[in-house]
Parts: structure tokens; C-alpha cells; sequence
């Protein structure tokens, strides 16, 4: 009869490790989660790094290093998860346990947005429209509101529809505004339906002779 080796929890691969460790913590047992959350971790499932901070984050559980939460936070960003690389920049944008930087900010929210992050493209976005921790730029603003504006994010439609409008970053295109104007009204934005309406009601240009 063969003999069925039980399988050693060194040997588990850290994928599996992570996903017990969701059904850990979906199930309430929060010091198991914590566990295999560190194992996997330490193994350098990304998931499981990103998972294990925020756990810290929220006192969930607790490390003797004080800065635990904050070093597998960015271990996670560094291994490219873009939600990891949007939470490390919102505590250097608002400095949460970290010294204040803006420009350090801009660069997480740089990584995360180029992943197709869309609130990191939107805070990017108002970096750039703004001149904080980057150099003022409308053209860079206008194209992340434009790549968050397709992702369906209704404020982005709003504001690349006004950029289009008044020509901010981007050529003046009143077809385009009226085309972003009317994404975000399609969605509730009662001011851009009131935009995408007043557009409509403007006569067309006379041909030039």
C-alpha cells in the first residue's frame, strides 16, 4: 500500500500559500492569515507582500519591526503591483508615516498609472494640471485624464472634455469635448450634460469662401 507523504508547509508554492491566506482572512482567522501571508511573502509572492502590509497597516497584526508595514508595502511596488506602487505614493503625497515628498509621490503614481491604474493616472494627471512634485505640464496632464476618461472614469471624461474645450494641453476640439461631455453626462455628471447641451446649441461655423 503506498504511503501518502504529507507535504511540508516549506514545500507549498507561495501562490498557494497566498490563496490560503485569503481564505484565512475571509473566514475571520486573522493570526492564521498573518502567517501564511509572511511565508509567502517571504517568498516573494507579491500579493501576499502587498496583503501582509496592509494587514500591519490595519493593526490586524503586528510585526517587532516598526517599519514592517511600510517595507513590504514598497517590496510589493518595487515587484511592479500597481496597487502597491498607488498606495506607496498616497503615503509620500500625504506623508502617512513617511516624510512628505511629492516628487517621490509622482513617481509611484507614475509606475501604477503606465499599468493602467486609473486613480493613479487621475492623481498623476492633477500633479501635472497643477505643478506639484512635477513641473506643470497641461499636455501631460491631458493625456493621463484621457487614459483614465477611457477607462471610464467620469471626472477624467469631464475634465479632458473641458481641456478639449478651452484647448488646455491638448489642440481646442469642440467635437471632442462634446464626445467626453457626453460619456460623463451618459453617467450622471449633471454639469456635463448641461457642457455636452450648451455645445450642441452653439450654431455651426460658416464655411469659410
Amino acid at each position: 500500500m503506498a504511503v501518502i507523504t504529507p507535504v511540508r508547509a516549506e514545500s507549498t508554492p507561495p501562490a498557494v500559500l497566498a490563496e490560503n491566506a485569503v481564505g484565512a482572512y475571509e473566514a475571520g482567522r486573522l493570526d492564521e492569515a498573518a502567517r501564511l501571508f509572511e511565508r509567502a511573502a517571504r517568498a516573494g509572492n507579491r500579493l501576499a507582500q502587498f496583503n501582509l502590509a496592509m494587514m500591519l497597516y490595519r493593526k490586524e497584526t503586528t510585526d517587532a519591526e516598526p517599519d514592517a508595514a511600510w517595507r513590504w508595502l514598497r517590496r510589493a511596488a518595487t515587484a511592479g503591483l500597481s496597487q502597491a506602487q498607488f498606495n506607496l505614493a498616497l503615503l509620500y503625497d500625504h506623508g502617512n508615516g513617511v516624510k512628505k515628498s511629492l516628487p517621490t509621490a509622482a513617481e509611484w503614481y507614475r509606475r501604477a498609472a503606465e499599468q493602467g491604474h486609473t486613480e493613479a493616472q487621475i492623481s498623476l494627471a492633477s500633479m501635472y494640471f497643477v505643478g506639484q512634485g512635477v513641473a506643470r505640464d497641461y499636455a501631460a496632464a491631458a493625456r493621463w485624464y484621457l487614459a483614465a476618461a477611457r477607462s471610464g472614469h467620469v471626472g477624467a471624461q469631464y475634465i479632458i472634455g473641458s481641456m478639449y474645450e478651452a484647448g488646455d494641453g491638448v489642440a481646442a476640439d469642440v467635437q471632442q469635448a462634446a464626445h467626453w461631455y457626453l460619456q460623463a453626462a451618459q453617467q450622471g455628471d449633471i454639469v456635463a450634460r448641461e457642457k455636452y447641451q450648451a455645445l450642441n446649441a452653439q450654431p455651426e461655423p460658416a464655411p469659410t469662401q
